[in-house]
């Protein structure tokens, strides 16, 4: 009976001190490196803001919705199979999946409708999407491809456009250069005269 008693309590205190060590200080811990000038931007989200509001985050893309679609002024990100069940991740479809291989001809259909080009004339980032599913970059190929009609529907020459696609582009890319969606649309927005 006592030797119960005594691993009873040297449970006990083991429980209590895991519990501060881990459940308290641990946390704060943590929470205070956070706060150190130069991280607290990454540990808050790398939030995006204008106009002193948050606009997005420029870790996470999220496909711009226009209002009406046949007046589309924003680049768009590379297609996403989030949905409020999976909200981050890939559909783990191979290349030879028959519904992968339909869904890409789909979206390829779409964007070349969309840009008013061939469907061969659509970069592969614009039709498959990337292992988190939020990759908030795109090819400057994708960019370039959207640029004509950003232009059109913002009325922005179209140099502009491509200036503004250029000064966006960075080495964010696996091993190429990538342009920041977000960071794009809001520059373009700006340009405009946040019209749009």
């Amino acid at each position: 009976m006592n030797t119960l008693v005594k691993q009873t309590w040297a449970g006990l205190r083991v429980l209590l001190v895991m519990t501060v060590l881990l459940g308290v200080l641990y946390p704060l811990g943590v929470w205070a490196v956070a706060r150190i000038p130069g991280l607290a931007g990454p540990a808050e989200g790398s939030i995006v803001t204008q106009d002193g509001r948050a606009v997005g985050s420029s870790l996470i893309g999220v496909d711009p919705v226009p209002a009406d679609p046949a007046h589309d002024p924003w680049f768009h990100t590379r297609p996403t199979v989030v949905t409020p069940d999976l909200p981050s991740g890939a559909s783990n479809k191979g290349p030879y999946d028959e519904d992968l291989v339909k869904t890409i001809g789909e979206r390829k259909e779409a964007v070349a409708k969309r840009e008013g080009v061939t469907p061969d004339q659509v970069p592969p980032d614009a039709v498959t999407a990337s292992g988190s599913g939020l990759d908030p970059d795109i090819s400057v190929a994708y960019a370039e491809l959207q640029a004509a009609r950003v232009a059109r529907n913002t009325g922005l020459p179209l140099d502009r456009v491509k200036q503004l696609i250029e000064q966006n582009t960075s080495g964010a890319g696996i091993g190429v250069p990538g342009v920041a969606v977000l960071p794009l649309n809001l520059a373009v927005r700006a340009a405009a005269g946040g019209a749009h």
